[in-house]
């Protein structure tokens, strides 16, 4: 599900990574997406090491828009590998607070609409 290209750090300082993201099912969104953080988020498989702050940027690809979203976001958690109760390995990542971040909770929420109320489970909780 995401296409870990991974911009390594330079000098001066790190970039943040670049993750492509391609949700074509309402079920895996429902799965991956995070409404209870604060400015909504989507948990991403990955087999990447990444550390709680990490910035990264997201291509994300929804259903079947062609239009890729550009956004910005902050690791708010990790998964690692061999996780209790055979979590997928990944990373929770929180939109930024500005336009790109808005606009993708806004674009998510529009598609799941009222399965966002469900209880099943998530890749979250």
């Amino acid at each position: 599900m995401a296409d870990d290209t991974t911009k390594t750090a330079q000098a001066g300082g790190a970039r943040p990574s670049m993750l492509s993201l391609n949700i074509k099912e309402k079920s895996a969104l429902y799965a991956a997406f995070m409404p209870h953080l604060t400015n909504g988020g989507l948990f991403i498989p990955t087999t990447r090491g990444y550390k709680l702050g990490d910035q990264v940027y997201m291509l994300l690809s929804l259903m079947d828009d062609p239009a890729k979203l550009p956004v910005a976001g902050t690791v708010v958690w990790v998964t690692p590998a061999g996780a209790h109760g055979s979590k997928q390995q990944g990373v929770g990542v929180q939109f930024s607070s500005d336009e790109s971040g808005q606009s993708a909770r806004r674009k998510i929420e529009n598609i799941l609409g009222n399965a966002i109320a469900s209880t099943r489970p998530t890749h979250t909780l």
